[in-house]
């Protein structure tokens, strides 16, 4: 049996991101509703979406390299306090000298900008955490979805709950807070001595980067790890085109709906809730019984199912119950995404590049998620929220028909290769 000790860093890496996961869905929620309530204006919660996500591109596309070479332990930690000083001030300033609202939106960029890397950080050191617990990779990446599931579980009504009742701005104390405490948790519960195995060739340093590599030199190889495994293209493509729409319907859609329809902030954060507990479930499931199953096949009904069809429900404007049901089924079907996706990330990707190519993968995936926010802004007031739902719905769906396909998605189905480095250890 493994012993606790060796099962702490990998217990304390899901600890922080589950801390700072939960915290980021309290902002969700929160700013959305802040902004609609001084401005009343759909566009500009489009203009507050743009600004959460560009920071998150910039800092995926350009702060992996950086992450590999300070050491992803570090990096975590650094994230985390960066994050909830500059989350911290939001409401510190809008209570003491007041806060314009371009002022909160550069301290939204700030937050976001480091928030990336720092995730990515996390993630990196996951295959050497399962390994000194003797966990197989798919069964802790499953865990990783799951506790970030259960994050958006229990955030999603906290912060509605914090809304309603004491405000927006006061809630985010509540994101600045565990900020701090995923930082300490990383502090505490992961050793130095956890860090990547060398996996490329070269110099290795601190963080796995090769020592005598320019940043651009690194910067490229790790795009180019992208652009040579057509599998990772594809995940790329079609992730950056359903999360333009995901963040369409999570920043400006629900929030729109939730404030004319269902009644505001407790509603938002119910329907917020109901995602996270479906993807939590779905999440579960998955680490129970994933590494049995086809894996091409589970990505490719789960993403179909994640969705399209709960847009297209949200057209008909069913009632609070009705929304609550289709959006716990949604994030059923959404569970096993998040690990799946990482999973193959981690076995194609060398140890060594970790961070930079997932920041690569995030900031492609990111992307187009501006376009999608400012895009919905627009459209709920030039056509209405009915129209969005269903013109959104339906492209998500012919969009995730894609995996359906065989080539180049069969290859996602090939048996994991196990890599002898001085243990028994998880593909990575």
């Amino acid at each position: 049996m493994t012993s606790p000790r060796r099962r702490g860093p990998l217990v304390a890496l899901l600890g922080a991101q589950v801390l700072a996961t939960g915290g980021n869905v309290v902002t969700l929620v929160a700013l959305p509703l802040y902004v609609l309530a001084e401005t009343g204006s759909p566009s500009m919660a489009g203009v507050l979406a743009v600004v959460t996500t560009v920071p998150v591109v910039i800092g995926g596309a350009f702060g992996g390299v950086l992450v590999d070479r300070v050491g992803y332990r570090r990096s975590s930690i650094v994230s985390d306090v960066v994050g909830g000083l500059t989350i911290g001030l939001v409401p510190l300033l809008h209570a003491t000298v007041g806060l314009p609202l371009w002022g909160l939106l550069v301290l939204v960029f700030a937050t976001g900008l480091l928030d990336t890397p720092g995730q990515g950080a996390r993630t990196a050191l996951v295959p050497e955490a399962a390994t000194l617990a003797g966990v197989p990779l798919e069964r802790a990446m499953g865990w990783w979805g799951a506790g970030g599931r259960s994050a958006t579980l229990l955030g999603g009504p906290l912060a509605g709950l914090l809304v309603a009742t004491l405000g927006a701005l006061p809630a985010l104390v509540v994101n600045a807070a565990t900020f701090g405490l995923s930082a300490l948790v990383v502090v505490v519960g992961v050793p130095r001595s956890l860090r990547a195995a060398a996996g490329a060739p070269g110099t290795v340093g601190v963080g796995g980067a090769v020592a005598d590599e320019g940043y651009w030199s690194a910067l490229r190889a790790g795009l180019a790890v992208v652009w040579r495994v057509p599998l990772l293209r594809a995940v790329v493509l079609m992730v950056m085109v359903t999360n333009a729409l995901d963040v369409a319907r999570s920043n400006v859609l629900l929030p729109v709906y939730a404030e004319s329809v269902l009644g505001g902030a407790q509603a938002l954060g119910l329907l917020v809730g109901a995602m996270g507990l479906g993807a939590f479930v779905g999440a579960l499931l998955f680490s129970a019984v994933g590494h049995r199953l086809p894996r091409r096949a589970t990505f490719a009904w789960g993403f179909l199912l994640a969705g399209g069809p709960s847009m297209l429900v949200f057209a008909l404007e069913p009632s609070l119950v009705w929304c609550l049901v289709v959006t716990a089924l949604a994030g059923l079907a959404a569970g096993a995404l998040n690990p799946i996706i990482g999973t193959v990330l981690l076995e194609e990707v060398p140890p060594a590049m970790r961070a930079r190519v997932s920041g690569a993968v995030s900031a492609g995936a990111w992307a187009v998620m501006p376009v999608g926010a400012l895009a919905a802004g627009l459209l709920v007031e030039q056509v209405g929220l009915v129209a969005c739902f269903a013109l959104f719905g339906a492209v998500y769906v012919l969009v995730t028909l894609a995996p359906f396909f065989p080539s180049p998605w069969r290859s996602m189905d090939r048996a994991p290769v196990v890599r002898d480095e001085g243990a028994a250890q998880a593909a990575c």
